[in-house]
């Protein structure tokens, strides 16, 4: 029993590590394209576009590489945004990743929580922190088990039309740090159509 426990972990650091690899290089790209933007320096804020609330509600399609059997997920979400015109908001989404899997790993996650943001042009860029709870179906339907996420991310929106933009990209990496074999992760882009509702 103990050389299975032994082998176990041996294959899993080995999996770890150009996991963590991806994840640290989708950080840094991240972070270079929202820091690439610079202030304009003679923007005035009008009057009217001062104070207030937007909501925008929208659903995207996504890829997520997947610690637990180094698998690659495809799914879908639901997002929701209430956002203040003073940068900062809250994001709500729900996510099911149940496709492109032989050993049918399923994952769900209601997650919430704040982000902030600031456009340049028709470009949003944004960057949020989230937490919920992630349910994780084990290969071939053997358990569920419903865990603690733990998600930071950010992205870029396109404003299309008036009440329409483009998810462009929204990177996430979803840390599980109560999984039954010990804490794993996950990252992943996804990309969609966003309705302004107000």
């Amino acid at each position: 029993m103990k050389s299975s426990s032994n082998s176990f972990k041996a294959a899993r650091e080995k999996l770890g590590n150009p996991f963590r690899r991806r994840a640290l290089f989708l950080a840094v790209v991240l972070a270079v394209c929202l820091g690439g933007s610079r202030n304009a320096s003679a923007q005035v804020i009008f009057a009217g576009d001062e104070g207030g609330i937007t909501l925008t509600a929208g659903a995207t399609g996504s890829g997520y590489q997947v610690e637990y059997g180094d698998q690659t997920l495809l799914g879908v979400a639901g997002v929701v945004d209430l956002d203040t015109r003073r940068r900062f908001g809250v994001e709500a989404e729900g996510r099911w990743l149940a496709w492109h899997n032989p050993t049918q790993i399923q994952t769900k996650t209601w997650l919430g929580g704040p982000r902030f943001h600031f456009s340049r042009g028709k470009l949003q860029y944004y960057a949020k922190g989230l937490v919920g709870i992630g349910q994780f179906t084990f290969p071939y339907n053997y358990a569920q088990g419903n865990y603690l996420v733990i998600a930071p991310g950010g992205g870029v929106d396109y404003r299309w039309k008036r009440r329409i933009s483009i998810r462009m990209a929204d990177v996430e990496y979803q840390f599980w740090p109560q999984f039954t074999y010990g804490s794993q992760s996950s990252v992943g882009v996804s990309a969609g159509v966003l309705y302004h509702i107000f």
